[in-house]
This record gives C-alpha cells, structure tokens and sequence, in this order.
C-alpha cells in the first residue's frame, strides 16, 4: 500500500491592472458646521501603490453661493493638508452651492443643494457579549426621524476620541430603500464596539445622491481584495464635470447639513 502525502501551496496572484498617469482626486465637504468645511485635493495612485499622499498645494479653489451670487475662496492649509474657507464660512439649508477647483489648465465643477437636516433625538448605547462575528463591547444607537418623502441619503461619521473612523466598516451609509423608519426605530452602529471610558463623537450627514454613490462605490472598492473572484477594481463614479482642459477628475463633492451629538461610555 503506497501512502501519498497531498500537499497545498499558496501563490500572491498580482492582477495586471492598467496603469494610467495619475489624475487629479478632489474631495470636497460643505456643511452647515464651519468647522467642518474643507476641500482635499491630491494625485491618484496606482491599485497596488501604497506612498503616501500626495497633495496638491497650489490650486484655486472656492465655492459659489447660487443665489446670493457670493464666492468663498479656500486658501490650503499645511498643518490640515487640506483647502480651509479664508473666513470660516459655512452654508444654509436650502441654498445651491457650487464648487470649482483650476489647476493645470483645467477647471472642474460640482453643484449641490443644501438639504433640510433630519432629526436627531439622542445616543444611546448598550454592552453586548461576544458572538461569533461580533466582538464584546457596547455598541451605540442613534435616535430620531426622517421627515422627508425624497432625496434621503445619509451618512454617519464616528468620531473615537478625536480620531475619526475610517476603514472599511466605518463607513455607515443608509437610505430610504427600506421605508424612513430608520432612525424612529432606532439606527444601530453594529460593526463598531466601543470600550468604557469613550468619547464618541457623532456625525450624521444629508446627502445628495451623487455624492452617496461616490462613497457605495468607494466602500465597494475598499472590500475588493484584487482576488481572482471579485471583478477588477474601478474608480468610484465622481460627482464633478469638466468644465475647461482635458484631464478628467476623480472624487466628489458633498454639500448637505450636518447634526452632531457626543456620548461618554461610563
């Protein structure tokens, strides 16, 4: 009897992903909350490149308010690596605001409309024991409600003790394809655990579509593992035109208002 020892190996496939010259990526937050306000914008990497980022420190950027006919210029700011409003500007629900960023002979441009905010009532938060697919810890819910009947596409951004959350499972997104009950019954963070003695900060955002779908594409590729059975990596689908020049733009631009509320884990 001939005994025979099967053995497995692994090999790294590396796709051979097209390069192309690296692209402008624009990404722009305009708020109600001043403090929150800023524009990114920085070169495109290759799939398997992992430099650090590139800014781009020498654009022109600035934001028109639609009907006041106003501009609010940025200026960029090293310590931030972003483009801060000269005067800490913010925006009002209800108004259409459009960004513009000129580099390199190209001129780009995004336009949104500031949505009415939702309600946000409270935090609450509760311990849970481990699971299989869940780690102990106390996991927080969020409480309010959805007035509206239209345009409902949101955001919520978690702040840990002043480090704001952004893998993959971070990133919490929500619409109305389940009814508006969302919050009325209680939105729950189930993929972050929380320890005692946390500070969390929470920020929930009104989107325009554009920009939600930037960020589903965005989370689509973050979980894309380059393997042979998921389907090649792609930009997410950018919410800006080109308005002058020849180089297209990645990113987005997310205008829409913002409710914050923080809770300690005691």
């Amino acid at each position: 009897m001939i005994g025979v020892m099967l053995m497995s190996c692994q090999e790294e496939v590396r796709l051979d992903l097209r390069e192309t010259a690296p692209l402008p990526v624009v990404e722009g937050i305009w708020t109600t909350n001043s403090n929150l306000n800023q524009v990114k914008v920085s070169m495109s990497q290759s799939y398997y490149d992992s430099t650090s980022y590139r800014p781009v420190t020498d654009a022109e950027v600035y934001i028109v308010h639609e009907e006041g006919n106003n501009r609010f210029d940025f200026e960029y700011s090293e310590p931030t690596k972003s483009y801060l409003p000269v005067y800490n500007d913010r925006g009002i629900e209800g108004q259409h605001y459009t960004l513009h960023v000129r580099m390199d002979g190209n001129h780009y441009r995004s336009s949104g409309v500031l949505l009415e905010a939702p309600e946000l009532d409270s935090l609450t938060y509760r311990y849970k024991e481990k699971r299989l697919l869940r780690p102990a810890g106390y996991y927080i819910t969020l409480h309010g409600k959805i007035p509206f009947e239209e345009d409902n596409f949101y955001r919520v951004r978690v702040v840990r003790n002043d480090t704001l959350l952004v893998s993959r499972n971070d990133y919490l997104l929500f619409d109305d394809t389940f009814g508006t009950a969302t919050l009325e019954n209680g939105f729950e963070i189930e993929t972050i655990p929380f320890d005692e003695g946390d500070e969390v900060r929470i920020g929930l955002y009104r989107l325009n579509e554009g920009a939600y779908n930037y960020l589903e594409g965005l989370v689509e590729l973050m979980y894309n593992d380059g393997g042979l059975f998921t389907p090649p990596p792609q930009n997410p689908p950018s919410n800006f035109e080109l308005v002058e020049g020849e180089t297209p733009v990645l990113g987005y631009y997310m205008v829409g208002p913002v409710l914050s509320a923080t809770v300690t884990i005691e």
